[in-house]
């Protein structure tokens, strides 16, 4: 290593002052795009390209590249008056395209769309890296069109967009027009004049998660400066995670609502009545959501209220009125049990869709208020696959109790269809089953593969579900080249879902193994921290408990070894964001279990965490390490601070983007440069310099990330003899 590759500035902090702190000797590279931080960054970056780049990676990368800008693919709709609005990016368009069609023109071959925005020529104009994150269209007046919308452009993929009005009709941004600068900002309209928003608009009105704490009015015309001296419409501390305020314009049900955002799973809300916010009187641990005269609840906790408890992750309604006016009858939609946890929910115009997850299956309910909130299952649903039910357009009287349903599974194609529910009896089912609308074709042959369901046992003695997709008539010698995906935290739910892309990285590969061609083994791991079942699962990894979800992937991976399936140097594991921090945690903690590990836009130094990015607003999740409590705990999960001389540890990718300010790459970075300093061998570096938390801000980098993670990891476990770095 040349002196030049590896800086280190007379100005670094002096970290010895920085009281109650671990010696951190790479705190220089804390600062993002500091000339010597960026100098590291482009050394690595040029020796993991030197080590990865060869003709068979090129062929590898354009292959995923080509499913990702497949003309096959499902382009998926969202219905706003008689329109059907799509967002597509690729290989003509990476930055993609803003387009809307018709329905009947939906259901042919090639439909008809109506351009709207193209952003590549749009970066073009400008002369900027404009990245899409969406579009707010204003509802219109009665009988008029849809015209107004509030497009979301990011300047490198993070989290801190720019809005621009935009004229779907004229197809055309705004002249003078609301505009608001590049901010992590909250925007609601209010009407075609006016909107609420929350913003970036100086000292004290962001909150310490680096997110709005105010909602205030702005009017056509007005810049955002005008803001910062005008009353707040609503407002909460900046020590809460963010705050805000919202107009719902549904017809005959417009109101305005807030919420006070306390941390990831507490949270206040309100009502606007008679110029005054008013307080819906539930615990801060309960989801609420309003749709039309219902209040919808979803205890975290087991919630005792006028005499009934009502369970931790189970469904509620009642009359909003009713229960504003002190009147608490809530009726119950779904309890959970052992096995089965409330997925979603989604209101067509006279029923409530209820998505289930049943020992980490679908399973959906479809619930009539008509009769008495009646339930029955819909059978859609095959085994070890994801469906998902929604409405098309609830408001839609025309088609106000359609529904969409997607399927997907690790072997199955996502598949689009859509149907029309009605009040069923005994005699007349009523409503249309669902039809295919459009499905995707295959990327890769599976037909010699099959989806299996296997549960290992953690330290606790907790059953631990994970998916294994594998070659039928697997041979069990321990020699099986093996991935292992987790993440395990915020109640995120890991469930079944087709990837061309993972087929030609991973399952679609083949090595010859102690004298057996094989194929690549996957396997997903349900681990405690997810939502698999239900907040309960979640509670159980939570802050001081975070070994748990540890110790379950450390025992799927064990439970691997024991089945026969692979052994260490033939079994990877992969995670990012908090799934960086879980295989960060298998890196230090159990690298006697893996061969290698890729970790992506990771935690991983969890002392200063909550200073970097938004990292003050998952306190709740991990803990404070400035409380000196906590940090005895957090110490013990902080991959960074478990980082030993002399220990074997697997061979390690670690991958981030200059452009997260979410995560923050900074993490990343630091741990990299220790494992360099420590001498560690098989060290991988490298940072997208766009592409935000994802890393990737078109079709073409998320082919290099996807492609290099899964080529690094091939490459060690299948023992294939190319490992270079």
């Amino acid at each position: 290593m040349t002196e030049s590759e590896n800086p280190t500035p007379q100005s670094a902090p002096g970290v010895e002052e920085i009281a109650n702190e671990p010696f951190d000797e790479f705190l220089w590279l804390e600062d993002v795009h500091g000339e010597d931080a960026m100098a590291w960054v482009r050394a690595r970056n040029a020796r993991t390209d030197a080590a990865l780049i060869n003709a068979d990676y090129e062929r590898l990368e354009a292959s995923v590249l080509e499913v990702l800008d497949s003309a096959d693919r499902i382009p998926m709709v969202t219905k706003r008056g008689d329109w059907y609005y799509n967002f597509w990016r690729d290989e003509a368009n990476p930055r993609g395209l803003w387009r809307r069609t018709s329905w009947a023109s939906y259901l042919t071959a090639t439909p008809d769309w109506q351009l709207l925005l193209d952003v590549d020529a749009l970066c073009a104009a400008e002369g900027a890296d404009w990245v899409w994150a969406g579009a707010s269209l204003l509802r219109p007046a009665d009988g008029e069109e849809y015209r107004l919308a509030l497009v979301a452009l990011s300047p490198d993929g993070g989290d801190a967009v720019t809005y621009r009005e935009f004229d779907v009709l004229e197809g055309d941004f705004v002249d003078g027009g609301f505009h608001l600068p590049t901010a992590k900002s909250r925007v609601s309209w209010l009407d075609e004049d006016t909107l609420y928003v929350g913003t970036d608009w100086g000292p004290g009105s962001m909150t310490e998660s680096s997110y709005p704490r105010t909602a205030k009015v702005l009017r056509r015309g007005e810049s955002v400066e005008a803001l910062a001296g005008r009353e707040s419409y609503f407002e909460v501390p900046a020590d809460h995670l963010s705050g805000g305020a919202a107009h719902s314009s549904v017809p005959g049900f417009e109101r305005d609502v807030a919420h006070d955002t306390l941390d990831f799973f507490h949270s206040r809300s309100y009502l606007r009545v008679d110029n005054e916010w008013v307080r819906i009187d539930v615990p801060e641990d309960v989801n609420v959501s309003l749709h039309r005269q219902w209040l919808v609840l979803r205890p975290r906790t087991d919630w005792a209220d006028a005499g009934t408890t009502y369970p931790a992750g189970s469904l509620l309604v009642a009359d909003l009125e009713a229960f504003m006016a002190g009147h608490r009858a809530l009726r119950t939609v779904f309890t959970p049990d052992a096995a089965t946890a409330l997925e979603s929910w989604s209101w067509t115009r006279n029923f409530l869709l209820v998505n289930l997850l049943r020992d980490v299956s679908s399973r959906i309910v479809v619930v009539d208020p008509s009769r008495g909130w009646a339930a029955e299952e819909l059978d859609a649903c095959p085994p070890l696959h994801t469906v998902q039910a929604f409405a098309v357009d609830d408001e839609d009287e025309a088609v106000g109790d359609d529904y969409w349903l997607v399927t997907t599974g690790f072997l199955t194609p996502t598949t689009l269809l859509r149907g029309t529910l009605g009040s069923r009896t005994a005699d007349d089912p009523g409503g249309e089953p669902a039809a295919v609308v459009r499905a995707s074709p295959s990327y890769f042959d599976g037909d010699g593969y099959e989806v299996q369901q296997h549960f290992a046992v953690s330290d606790d003695g907790t059953r631990v579900p994970y998916f294994q997709v594998a070659p039928r008539g697997l041979v069990l010698d321990g020699a099986n080249p093996t991935v292992l995906n987790g993440y395990g935290g915020f109640e995120v739910s890991n469930t079944p879902s087709y990837s061309g892309t993972l087929g030609r990285t991973w399952l679609g590969r083949r090595a010859v193994v102690d004298g057996v061609e094989r194929g690549g083994v996957y396997v997903l791991a349900n681990i405690r921290g997810g939502g698999e079942y239900g907040p309960g699962w979640h509670r159980a990894a939570l802050r001081e408990n975070r070994h748990r979800a540890y110790e379950d992937f450390a025992a799927v991976a064990r439970d691997l070894v024991a089945r026969g399936v692979t052994r260490r140097e033939h079994l990877g594991c992969v995670g990012g964001s908090n799934g960086g921090l879980l295989v960060g945690n298998m890196l230090t903690q159990y690298p006697q279990l893996f061969g290698a590990v890729s970790c992506g836009v990771p935690l991983l130094d969890m002392r200063r965490y909550t200073k970097l990015s938004a990292g003050a607003s998952w306190m709740a999740e991990y803990g404070d390490p400035d409380v000196p409590a906590d940090w005895e705990f957090i110490r013990t999960f902080s991959p960074y601070h478990l980082l030993r001389a002399g220990v074997d540890y697997p061979a390690a990718f670690i991958w981030t983007a200059t452009s997260d300010d979410r995560v923050g790459p900074v993490q990343a970075r630091k741990m990299a440069a220790r494992m360099e300093s420590m001498g560690v061998p098989g060290l991988w570096f490298h940072e997208a310099l766009e592409g935000g938390h994802a890393g990737a801000s078109n079709n073409l980098q998320a082919a290099r990330l996807h492609s290099a993670s899964y080529e690094f990891l091939w490459r060690h476990v299948s023992g294939d003899g190319r490992v270079e770095g």
